[in-house]
């Protein structure tokens, strides 16, 4: 494998580089708390600013929402390098962009909708018309998806809904849930669910917000009572949903701010030499480990990018990057409140926190990533069984 880029993959590099500079307010990097690898903090999902959805409609005109869908439906059918160059810049300047929608939702609907539901849905999501929120965790289902008891029963050309879901994040900012529905209760419990797309103007949704760690609002607990919804919202065959998710789980693990890992040690390796702390021996390791990580996740992100580009599916290795990355959101926040002492412990806001207090913030915010889109424990078992062809539990 050649990661290398070609002449044309690094034009388009620079390309993206001078437009992110161009559109974004200059004060946009260092003002924005958002944590790589964190749920808490991804700026969309505590509210929607004027400057993030110009950027985002500047980038649906260029085709770039939708990077990787076929021009027909809106995008600009760049191969999967050039969508992996495209997020890694992204995040390196911690721009806002494409969400749910387009990096879940429309790539899954590619694969397994009808025709109908492509041109419905996709053309939309990459003008950046719709938002989508992911409604698949519930009180007590979460790692284990197959536990939803959220229903969907059968009423004339509708389907009926009756559930609650919960760490629902961005429901409040979204237009649509996609949403994971028990159609089927006699099948199985990975054999009945069926993937829904859900208006959120719907009458019987009702939206409460969960402040989290950070104190934004990011979460929400959603309920559902007696919501009508057109069966032509369903995503594929009905009962079909569970494989449908985990296809789109896949998606979602593919998708690391990698960029935005780079970018938070370059600062934190900048405040310690301005605060003349880079001459101790303990540092220097801390800091050189971090180094080595951060090169081993960009190997990995590469590797998925050019496995798609071959036609080959990074099932296993979307376990391993998304495992890699998430571990390491944890381990850059530990180690720059470890280098920093108390001044890394400060909030934005007070008057000596460095980097206007964002390590604390991802100190508090870094935990989630380890929850979101399948918790480590799962990527390992994955890796195991998948991968290494261990026996399931």
């Amino acid at each position: 494998m050649d990661f290398r880029f070609s002449p044309q993959e690094e034009a388009f590099r620079q390309e993206v580089d001078d437009f992110i500079k161009k559109e974004l307010p200059s004060n946009w990097v260092e003002e924005s708390l958002y944590w790589p690898g964190g749920y808490g903090t991804i700026p969309d999902f505590e509210g929607l600013s004027p400057a993030g959805e110009r950027f985002r409609l500047r980038l649906a005109e260029k085709g770039w929402l939708a990077i990787s869908l076929p021009k027909e439906y809106g995008g600009s059918g760049r191969s999967h390098i050039e969508q992996a160059i495209f997020h890694e810049r992204l995040s390196y300047q911690r721009a806002p962009g494409p969400g749910v929608a387009t990096l879940i939702s429309a790539p899954t609907i590619l694969q397994f909708g009808s025709d109908e539901a492509k041109r419905e849905w996709l053309p939309r999501i990459a003008r950046g018309d719709i938002r989508f929120w992911l409604a698949y965790s519930e009180p007590n289902a979460g790692s284990d998806m197959a536990a939803i008891q959220t229903r969907a029963v059968e009423d004339g050309e509708d389907l009926v809904i009756d559930g609650q879901k919960t760490w629902s994040s961005g429901a409040h900012v979204s237009d649509y849930a996609w949403m994971l529905v028990r159609t089927d209760p006699a099948r199985p419990a990975h054999k009945g669910i069926s993937l829904i797309i859900v208006d959120n103007k719907s009458e019987g949704i009702t939206i409460r917000p969960l402040i989290n760690i950070c104190g934004f609002h990011s979460f929400n607990e959603v309920f559902f009572d007696r919501v009508r919804v057109p069966k032509k919202n369903i995503i594929g065959e009905r009962n079909r949903g569970w494989y449908y998710a985990m296809a789109a789980l896949d998606f979602e693990r593919l998708v690391v701010p990698i960029g935005g890992f780079k970018r938070t040690f370059e600062e934190l390796l900048e405040w310690v030499k301005e605060s003349k702390r880079s001459d101790s021996p303990v540092i220097q390791n801390k800091l050189a480990e971090l180094a080595i990580d951060i090169d081993v996740a960009y190997m990995f992100f590469w590797q998925t990018a050019w496995m798609l580009d071959r036609g080959l599916m990074p099932n296993i290795e979307a376990s391993v990057l998304k495992l890699v990355t998430t571990e390491l959101s944890r381990k850059l926040a530990n180690t720059a409140v470890d280098v920093m002492g108390h001044y890394g412990e400060l909030e934005g806001g007070a008057k000596w926190a460095p980097l206007h207090g964002r390590m604390c913030t991802g100190y508090l915010d870094c935990i989630s990533a380890l929850v979101g889109a399948g918790t480590s424990e799962i990527q390992r078992n994955i890796i195991a069984m998948r991968g290494l062809g261990f026996p399931w539990a």
